[in-house]
């Protein structure tokens, strides 16, 4: 792998009082942090205070209307790939995670995404498949690999850890991987050539 290392942007989605996503990140961030090639910045949309509803107008190539959205910018555009980690509600991801998607624009383009997943019976795919067409939208190359816990309170320990392998960690790795294999080949071409989508 090249020297220089990657930043991965973890993007936990979930906003809900008393929310699962936490203990599922944690368990993510074991898998990821011994990697040498990546250097993490967790993003957690429940900490940020992003005035998203009260925008009056659209946002449109990098021309943001608050600090907040300008701050969350700034950290979307330093990132050279991202992992989207996600509950799937009703069939569906969160609002809040639309919403700070679509609050900034060009600093998704040409830069890989993966998904991290947790629900019920479906293991948050649902969420995830709703996610693909959104991220090709704004230019990203979505990651085939996932990782999904299905029934996912059941899954895990009171101390947050897996109760059995479940070949999760198998599955992050084969995450990790393309993830880090496209970020390092989209890296070099944004550096070669400027993105003109």
């Amino acid at each position: 792998m090249p020297s220089a290392p990657l930043h991965l942007a973890l993007i936990i989605g979930s906003t809900r009082e008393g929310r699962f996503a936490k203990t599922v990140a944690d368990w993510f961030l074991e898998q990821a942090r011994p990697r040498d090639e990546l250097e993490i910045d967790v993003i957690d949309l429940a900490e940020l205070s992003l005035p998203l509803a009260q925008q009056a107008e659209p946002v449109t190539f990098g021309r943001y209307p608050s600090p907040e959205v300008r701050a969350f910018a700034e950290r979307i555009g330093a990132a050279d790939c991202f992992v989207v980690l996600t509950p799937e509600y009703n069939h569906g991801y969160p609002a809040a995670l639309k919403l700070a998607i679509d609050s900034v624009y060009p600093e998704w383009a040409a830069k890989p995404v993966g998904f991290v997943s947790y629900g019920g019976f479906a293991g948050g795919l649902r969420a995830v498949e709703q996610l693909r067409p959104v991220f090709a939208e704004l230019h990203t190359v979505t990651i085939r690999e996932t990782v999904s816990f299905y029934l996912a309170h059941s899954q895990f320990g009171e101390d947050g850890r897996l109760k059995e392998e479940t070949g999760a960690a198998g599955a992050a790795k084969a995450l990790l991987d393309q993830l880090a294999w496209w970020a390092y080949a989209l890296r070099e071409a944004r550096v070669k050539t400027p993105y003109a989508g």
